[in-house]
């Protein structure tokens, strides 16, 4: 089973269970020892140009980051998603933003094993949420149609740490194609390490 695959039947798990996978990365949001000082990551900017697939050739959702900026007042990203597919999802579902939303994760090590490890376990980070969108988030994505623009937050990000992008919750309108899931949030295989 690949790693994308897990993610998404987590999301759904704990979707269905009544979000206990957001209770457990809360207690781990700064994935650190609670008695440990850990300095702000300083002003930053990356060009990243990252493009990552689930699905198949013919049907599948796509996600990029372009970059991460990093400022004292907070952070930006410039990304976006593409519905290569057959159907529509909707776009930020309630229902299922409890798990995980847009956003970035942060992560002790850049290491795609952490993450698996991590997602298999439960025990991921809590997204750190976007709270601004700029063009706003469509309620739905069409087939064949795409989104690009900034997601943003306030608010210091740990210095070392290694950031990933989360996108999603994304909820098909209708039976999913073969090779996708009904929930989709996903989380960057790619990860920068913030500079101090």
């Amino acid at each position: 089973m690949s790693r994308t695959t897990i993610l998404i039947l987590v999301a759904l798990g704990a979707t269905l269970a009544g979000f206990a996978l957001s209770t457990n990365a809360r207690r781990l949001q700064d994935d650190g020892p609670a008695t440990v000082e850990r300095p702000a990551a300083g002003a930053q900017r990356a060009a990243l140009g990252w493009r990552e697939t689930f699905g198949s050739e013919d049907d599948r959702l796509v996600f990029s980051v372009d970059s991460l900026e990093v400022g004292d007042g907070g952070w930006e990203a410039d990304v976006r998603f593409e519905n290569q597919t057959s159907i529509p999802y909707e776009v930020g579902s309630p229902s299922a933003a409890a798990t995980l939303s847009f956003g970035l994760m942060l992560f002790s090590s850049g290491e795609l094993a952490e993450l698996e490890r991590r997602n298999e376990s439960g025990t991921l980070p809590a997204a750190r949420r976007a709270v601004r969108f700029d063009p706003p988030l469509p309620p739905l994505i069409e087939p064949r149609q795409s989104w690009t623009g900034t997601m943003s937050a306030p608010g210091a990000l740990v210095a070392d740490s290694w950031v990933r992008v989360v996108f999603g919750p994304f909820v098909s309108v209708g039976p999913p194609p073969k090779g996708l899931e009904e929930h989709v949030a996903w989380i960057t295989d790619r990860a920068y390490r913030l500079k101090p």
